[in-house]
């Protein structure tokens, strides 16, 4: 279960506590959390979570042999275009590749009959407008207090992701992690009163930044409210079902490992020392544990790969870090 995905108000005490945490930070500042979320346990983090998800689109978005092989034609798309292009088609090249790989998705399974077809028949029938389903929220105490310290996690994983866009952009964006940490609360309250998802830092679209390298926040505003536009149109939403899902998989593939190379990319603009076998054991039983997703259950409760990685890094560096042991 991804902590950024929970849908009932079960997870609403996680995103009051993760609420209040960003406003002690917008208070009293970074340094306690980086004391306790050092280079090496952030960029740890950043890179299970690439490396976590990578399992979707390998082992659930390739059912056949056919969808392997569009795949990697798929991810290979993207790379020619992020290569071998410039300007604005460039700056798309998640979307351009998606697009070409559609293409000959589509000539070789509705053309050549080589795999399942694309049907647009639901495109077709999908009206333009429509509104979206609401649902109300639904309490059980017993989740609710299970899943509220979970917020050391979103802390952690929000955290590698601002480290990774501070990475990727070289700004320092420590003054607006507070603001960060209490918009994401706030917005995932509001957006869970309405049965809808959780909206906090998407990895999957930090990876989008790490590709096609814009970062400007007017474009995150303008993409939301297009967003927002899109979400009345069920038509739009039949024809992003429409996409096959080998192709989606081979641009998830993609974005995934950037996100996990970000991971690398602050251990290396952090000059973590790798000849500290505290950051080197801090780092290798992190990445197994998140690409293994090695799960703890309590009850009726599952800490997955990220989680568990998330902290077992804490942990693991509050042990050995103030040790010197080479």
């Amino acid at each position: 279960m991804r902590t950024s995905g929970w849908r009932s108000a079960a997870s609403w005490p996680a995103w009051v506590v993760y609420t209040l945490i960003g406003l002690v930070v917008m208070a009293a500042g970074t340094r306690w959390i980086e004391a306790l979320m050092p280079p090496v346990v952030t960029g740890a983090v950043v890179a299970v979570i690439g490396l976590n998800l990578a399992a979707i689109p390998i082992k659930n978005m390739a059912p056949t042999g056919f969808d392997a092989w569009m795949q990697g034609l798929t991810f290979l798309c993207v790379g020619l275009v992020a290569v071998y292009t410039r300007g604005m088609t460039q700056r798309l090249l998640i979307l351009v590749g998606l697009i070409v790989a559609t293409v000959i998705y589509a000539v070789l399974t509705n053309g050549f009959g080589l795999g399942k077809p694309i049907d647009l028949a639901r495109v077709a029938s999908a009206p333009w407008f429509g509104a979206p389903g609401f649902a109300a929220p639904v309490f059980d105490p017993r989740a609710m207090l299970l899943i509220a310290p979970v917020a050391i996690i979103l802390v952690a994983e929000n955290l590698g992701h601002i480290k990774a866009v501070s990475a990727m952009t070289g700004r320092d964006l420590d003054p607006y992690m507070g603001r960060a940490f209490v918009g994401d609360g706030v917005a995932t309250m509001v957006s869970g009163a309405s049965g809808g998802t959780g909206v906090t830092t998407y990895a999957e679209n930090i990876g989008v930044m790490a590709a096609t390298k814009i970062y400007s926040t007017a474009m995150f505003v303008v993409a939301a409210l297009i967003a927002v536009v899109l979400g009345f149109s069920p038509k739009f939403g039949a024809l992003i079902q429409a996409i096959p899902l080998a192709v989606m998989g081979g641009v998830s593939i993609v974005v995934f490992g950037l996100i996990a190379v970000a991971g690398a990319k602050i251990w290396v603009d952090n000059r973590v020392d790798f000849s500290r076998n505290a950051n080197l054991i801090v780092a290798a039983i992190t990445l197994v544990l998140g690409t293994g997703d090695y799960t703890l259950r309590f009850g009726d409760f599952a800490l997955g790969g990220i989680g568990t990685a998330t902290f077992g890094a804490i942990v693991l560096y509050a042990l050995l870090g103030r040790r010197d042991v080479r």
